[in-house]
């Protein structure tokens, strides 16, 4: 079982690796994260609206430099890319992160 710092690192560090779109091949019973894979938002954009919306989450990532880098990477990266990365990581993710990060890729535009 991983420790909750790692289970972050897995999920922000991909903001999150946690797509489990149907365009990565999970069931549809799973929630649509394709704005996950999709953004065009910036890291600080990303970072103002976990600060806003989830700032508990955004204490953790602060706390964990590498999830901070992953996320980094991550939202430097192609689609394609963040689909591999989702697949890597699907079922890692814990369902309490799952909403707030829908929540953050929804309105990190708006930062």
């Amino acid at each position: 079982m991983m420790k909750p710092s790692s289970k972050l690192v897995v999920v922000l560090g991909g903001l999150v690796l946690s797509s489990l779109t149907t365009g990565v091949g999970v069931a549809s019973a799973d929630p649509d994260l394709g704005p996950i894979l999709n953004t065009t938002c910036s890291y600080p954009q990303v970072m103002s609206a976990l600060n806003a919306q989830s700032p508990g989450l955004a204490v953790e990532l602060a706390a964990q430099p590498g999830a901070q880098s992953m996320l980094n990477a991550f939202l430097g990266s192609p689609v394609i890319v963040r689909q591999q990365i989702a697949s890597q990581v699907q079922g890692a993710v814990g369902p309490q992160y799952v909403g707030a990060i829908l929540q953050t890729a929804d309105t990190c535009s708006n930062y």
